[in-house]
């Protein structure tokens, strides 16, 4: 059944693998050039894409985010960015950085407002080594000193593996020219969907649950010395994850948040078995709201405990409509909700002086109260 349009005053997200051909070497992703030798390499059809577009933005899609594989290796990826811009969404784009010098110029006057760049290591010896291309830190240093100079976000992000050092970081980050940072949570399982971003049989994403919540300690440590993107009350929901507790911020993915691959199928999220079915269809598929937990990928959940506000007060005047008042206070009034607020005002506290806004002082800010920091879509 077709769905009805309505308004949309929550702005949902949509990433878009354009490619899953890469040019790096990664040793904890399946895209890596050297696991996929001889394989048919795919591209997304850019007409075909732009087909759809409006489709998404019925279903009030606003941020849009372009990923590969190596995304600049498609070779429209600058009139892809210039399609999505054209329709008033906010683009994104994740790169491993090789190609930025080439193509800064072209992304940014496309449209792009957010450029994502991953780094593994403080050391960036060790950086170069593990993607597999000598020199590549001058070509993202070079990069991101072009892309200072148009309205672009420039944030690094880097998945948490045996690579990661948090001594150095904030040096690295601020010499390179990057203005905040993300994590990633490591994953070595495959994915049921098409994206291969998983470390199969890679021992530097091997860790124990134990291992893990230590480092979400010194990612939120990390907090006091550079701005950090992950929300504190994302954080935490990590850790329960990892202990086997109750989480307390059900997936937006399938719901407000969607994965795109080459083939243009649409899937709930990256990690999700089956797909939801083909971009053309995308007016037809239902809301999945079924409080999935499964999984740790931190642009999932952190955008989850970030949109939980809006959420619960779209569903308290759902509420309303339908005469269950007390129903509607019950869910705007909530534990979850607070916690969701606070780290939207954390987010703002990050995002307010990158875009050259004073904002005022909040006394919660990194505490782990359950406050945090997020501007993956900004």
């Amino acid at each position: 059944m077709t769905r009805k349009p309505n308004l949309r005053l929550l702005p949902a997200v949509c990433d878009v693998s354009v490619t899953d051909a890469c040019n790096a070497a990664c040793d904890f992703c399946g895209f890596a050039r050297d696991k996929r030798a001889g394989q048919k390499r795919h591209w997304i059809d850019r007409d075909a894409l732009a087909r759809g577009l409006p489709s998404l933005s019925r279903r009030g899609i606003k941020y849009f985010g372009i990923q590969g594989g190596e995304p600049l290796l498609h070779p429209a990826v600058d009139r892809i960015i210039a399609d999505a811009a054209e329709i008033g969404m906010r683009v994104a784009l994740v790169t491993n950085g090789w190609l930025l010098p080439n193509k800064i110029d072209a992304i940014a006057d496309a449209g792009l407002r957010t450029l994502t760049v991953s780094l593994d290591s403080a050391n960036v010896v060790t950086h170069e080594k593990n993607r597999g291309l000598s020199g590549l830190t001058a070509r993202i240093q070079q990069g991101l000193e072009r892309a200072s100079k148009y309205p672009i976000f420039r944030i690094a992000s880097i998945t948490v593996s045996r690579l990661l050092e948090f001594e150095g970081l904030p040096e690295t980050l601020s010499r390179l020219g990057f203005q905040a940072v993300t994590f990633s949570y490591p994953r070595a399982e495959p994915f049921g969907s098409s994206s291969l971003a998983y470390g199969y049989k890679s021992t530097l994403v091997n860790f124990s649950a134990v291992e893990l919540i230590e480092i979400l300690d010194s990612i939120e440590r990390l907090k006091a010395a550079f701005p950090v993107l992950n929300p504190s009350a994302g954080l935490q929901e990590i850790r329960r994850h990892l202990r086997g507790e109750p989480e307390n911020f059900a997936c937006v993915g399938g719901y407000k948040y969607f994965y795109i691959d080459w083939n243009l199928n649409v899937w709930r999220c990256e990690a999700w078995h089956e797909p939801l079915g083909s971009l053309l269809e995308f007016d037809r598929f239902a809301d999945q709201r079924d409080r999935c937990t499964a999984c740790t990928m931190s642009c999932y959940r952190d955008t989850s405990v970030l949109m939980h506000a809006g959420i619960a007060a779209r569903d308290a005047a759902s509420h309303l409509r339908h005469g269950a008042p007390l129903k509607a206070l019950s869910t705007l009034f909530s534990k979850n909700v607070a916690v969701s607020l606070g780290a939207i005002l954390e987010e703002a506290q990050v995002w307010g002086p990158l875009a050259g806004i004073r904002m005022p002082r909040h006394a919660n800010a990194g505490s782990g109260s359950g406050a945090g920091r997020n501007g993956s879509k900004p």
